[in-house]
């Protein structure tokens, strides 16, 4: 058994992603990106038309985002000196759902804002990949933030000894994400979920079952 661990996602959790994203469509793509829309398909319109964009579209713009633009994002308040403070008590690692050809330069992204950490590429659901993490590292006890419901639904399922923080980071689209319902706890800023985190890595694995979110702390 080892220290206790965090796996922590990064857009919107660590890094501003949404907001730059959409400012780059608006520059160089004359696309709109309303984000009060939680899905892709509506969120994305010619602005000419008002017409929302191809699946592929979408999907070709998002890598190209990554491709050139990731120089956009900026951390979310407090998250870079939360986790330096954290890794004095437990190891850090990121798991971000980017393709494997961009892990190398999320990997460096980071460690140019100061966080040096390991980073897990994946696609689709985290809960197995997360479950592989931990059952490498065996730690005395792990928790898992990511701003997505499907992910805490999944880690849940796969691990579920992990315990779960629902993080929205991005102030203007969090007000419209209802809490994750397989989320041990909403949080939204990083001075309120480190506090959290350290109470939750002390008492060890988190219990077995599949919780309610208790509340939100702005």
């Amino acid at each position: 058994m080892t220290r206790p661990l965090i796996i922590t996602d990064c857009d919107e959790v660590l890094l501003h992603m949404v907001v730059p994203f959409g400012q780059w469509l608006d520059e160089a793509h004359h696309v709109h990106f309303d984000l009060r829309e939680r899905g892709f398909a509506e969120a994305l319109r010619h602005k000419d038309s008002g017409a929302p964009l191809e699946r592929d579209h979408v999907w070709a713009l998002l890598l190209g985002f990554f491709e050139t633009e990731m120089h956009r994002q900026a951390p979310i308040a407090g998250a870079v000196e939360a986790l330096h403070r954290l890794s004095r008590v437990a190891d850090i690692e990121v798991l971000t759902n980017i393709t494997e050809r961009h892990q190398q330069a999320r990997a460096q992204q980071l460690a140019a804002h100061g966080l040096h950490v390991p980073v897990h590429w994946n696609q689709g659901g985290k809960g197995r990949p997360l479950a592989d993490i931990v059952a490498a590292r065996a730690p005395s006890a792990a928790l898992f933030i990511d701003d997505l419901a499907e992910h805490h639904h999944s880690v849940a399922t796969h691990a579920p000894g992990v315990w779960r923080l629902h993080m929205v980071g991005e102030p203007k689209i969090a007000a419209d994400i209802p809490p994750a319902p397989h989320a041990h706890a909403r949080i939204d800023n990083w001075a309120a979920a480190e506090q959290w985190i350290i109470q939750k890595l002390a008492q060890g694995p988190a219990p077995d079952d599949m919780p309610a979110t208790h509340g939100v702390t702005a």
